[in-house]
């Protein structure tokens, strides 16, 4: 499991644990300011890539401020990306869901593109959104109104696996560790946490508690997985007309999985896949 899982989850899964959810965290005023600021500035986003792309050449000037910068993040704004099944877990136990603007969408496209949510413990978006009430301050000109939209659990999960057939990863995020107060639908487009591990090899979330696997007898190589991944753990065997999945780059998402016709894909734990048990 990965370190949160130890830290925060007791070694279960952390972003199961409702404490994580818990109001009770927001009497913290680091938290409050964080979560108070956290949408203002949308631009400082495109700053920080700004820096990364100045980052020191040098590989023991650029691990130093790799290992501080990662570490300064799983402190404050730190994510793990989820499968469907896990964020319907999430949604079974808390008690509000808000569609909200994606910062990193904003920042990186300048326009308005609701693909994060908000979830609370706490009804009508809890307190986290009221922390949070300047989100909506650019919405009176956008298309959906001035309000922030407030979604049932079914509507919300309807939402999100249109996200998978378009080939968005969920993912789970922290504002001031432990506190989880959203879920967003990522691609390495568009979303900073993907660009600086990918890009940049600052690595900002970890990979799912879970590892693609694909059943040959089902494969009948159509290569629509493929297309899908975000993370190039997929390739295609010309020789046997299959794809195989690369484990040790899998990052356990489950796209894969949603866009295969014949169900020949499967997400397996990864604690019982050796090869990837220990890569996060």
């Amino acid at each position: 499991m990965c370190e949160f899982c130890h830290k925060h989850g007791e070694g279960k899964k952390w972003y199961l644990q409702a404490k994580n959810y818990s109001e009770d965290l927001l009497s913290d005023l680091k938290r409050r300011k964080f979560l108070s600021e956290f949408t203002a500035k949308p631009e400082d986003i495109a700053e920080s890539f700004e820096k990364l792309t100045k980052a020191p050449k040098n590989p023991l000037i650029r691990n130093l401020m790799t290992s501080y910068s990662v570490g300064k993040m799983k402190k404050i704004h730190y994510g793990q990306v989820l499968p469907i099944e896990d964020v319907e877990r999430i949604f079974s136990f808390v008690n509000s869901v808000v569609r909200i603007e994606c910062i990193c969408r904003r920042s990186f496209l300048g326009s308005e593109q609701r693909y994060c949510y908000g979830v609370s413990m706490g009804p009508n978006g809890g307190e986290v959104m009221k922390l949070m009430e300047g989100i909506s301050s650019d919405y009176e000109s956008g298309p959906h109104g001035s309000d922030l939209e407030f979604l049932t659990k079914e509507e919300a999960l309807a939402n999100f696996r249109k996200y998978e057939e378009e080939g968005l990863c969920h993912t789970v995020w922290t504002f001031v560790t432990p506190f989880i107060a959203g879920i967003c639908n990522c691609d390495r487009s568009d979303c900073g946490a993907m660009k600086a591990t990918f890009a940049y090899n600052f690595p900002m979330l970890f990979r799912a508690e879970y590892v693609a696997e694909s059943n040959p007898d089902l494969c009948d190589g159509c290569r629509e997985c493929m297309r899908a991944c975000q993370f190039g753990a997929m390739g295609y065997s010309a020789a046997n007309e299959k794809i195989m999945i690369d484990q040790t780059r899998c990052y356990g998402c489950g796209i894969c999985r949603s866009n295969c016709p014949n169900d020949a894909i499967e997400l397996r734990e990864r604690k019982d896949v050796p090869v990837a048990a220990s890569l996060w």
